[in-house]
């Protein structure tokens, strides 16, 4: 069983910025080609709608996971949104990853014209999508039929206590947001290095035996030049002011040469436990150097 100290690293690309058909097929062929290992979408208005993009996405590329990052299940009910993921999980040959979360965007629900449930209401609703996936084969396939036999992996995102609870006992992969507390309802921001450890702490406390099992993953936001402080902000454009050596030990920002940024994620391999990093899409290309300094030099 693989040590999470062993285990080799992923390498995800989030995109989202809304574009023709050839700029989509252009982009998704162009993230395989730099060897990302999945293609994620987002779910959120004004973003291509996420399952006829992975299609797309399946459709132009060969050996690339595809997924999403992540499905606000308060939008969807539980056993329609797994008979539509077995679809693309058939069409694209067994490459879906599933990511899940509760939302947290009020703007998302008002444009859309849903009530906001309270957040314990929303994680009761990624709780009930959870079970969905979690059925039995033979309960699933009368309208879910997966291509791969065990179902999707599921990555669970979120910071919440109850969230991360549920994501202990039953994800293959817990994404961290590492974001700062803020008002139910309200945007995101990234939160200091003792926000992102403590979250980690936390779950690495309630894994037990699963420990070895489940892959931890991060956003990469920013990929800058070494000592780089002057307008920093993370992918909802706020400004971190936080010291040279402070946005340093961000894990979702790096900092240096490709040498140097492989040495850090080797390190926080062995400190935190992270393994999987999705890029978010304005870095793809100059995250790719540090994809290719890590295989040259793996483990």
């Amino acid at each position: 069983m693989t040590s999470p100290h062993d285990r080799p690293f992923r390498f995800g690309l989030c995109v989202f910025t809304p574009s023709t058909r050839a700029e989509w097929v252009a982009k998704v062929r162009a993230a395989e080609e730099l060897g990302y290992d999945v293609i994620s979408v987002s779910d959120h208005l004004g973003m291509p709608a996420p399952i006829p993009t992975l299609l797309l996405a399946a459709e132009a590329t060969e050996r690339i996971r595809i997924g999403t990052l992540v499905f606000n299940t308060a939008f969807y009910h539980p056993t329609v949104l797994a008979r539509d993921l077995a679809t693309v999980d058939r069409y694209s040959g067994g490459r879906v990853e599933l990511g899940l979360g509760a939302g947290y965007d009020r703007a998302q629900f008002d444009a859309a014209g849903i009530p906001f449930p309270a957040a314990g209401e929303r994680v009761s609703q990624l709780e009930r999508t959870v079970a969905e996936f979690r059925k039995p084969r033979a309960e699933l396939e009368p309208y879910a039929r997966f291509e791969q036999p065990g179902g999707p992996p599921i990555l669970i995102a979120g910071r919440g206590p109850r969230l991360l609870k549920l994501a202990a006992a039953h994800a293959d992969i817990i994404a961290f947001t590492g974001t700062t507390e803020v008002r139910d309802g309200d945007g995101l921001k990234l939160g200091g290095i003792t926000e992102v450890t403590d979250r980690i702490e936390y779950v690495r406390g309630l894994l037990g035996d699963r420990i070895n099992q489940v892959e931890f993953n991060i956003p990469v936001h920013k990929v800058l030049p070494k000592g780089a402080t002057d307008g920093v902000t993370d992918v909802w454009q706020n400004r971190l002011d936080l010291t040279p050596a402070e946005l340093e030990e961000l894990p979702s920002l790096l900092f240096g040469t490709p040498e140097e940024n492989a040495d850090t994620l080797r390190e926080r391999r062995k400190t935190l436990g992270l393994t999987y990093y999705t890029v978010l899409e304005p870095e793809m290309e100059s995250f790719a150097p540090i994809i290719q300094e890590i295989r040259r030099t793996a483990p």
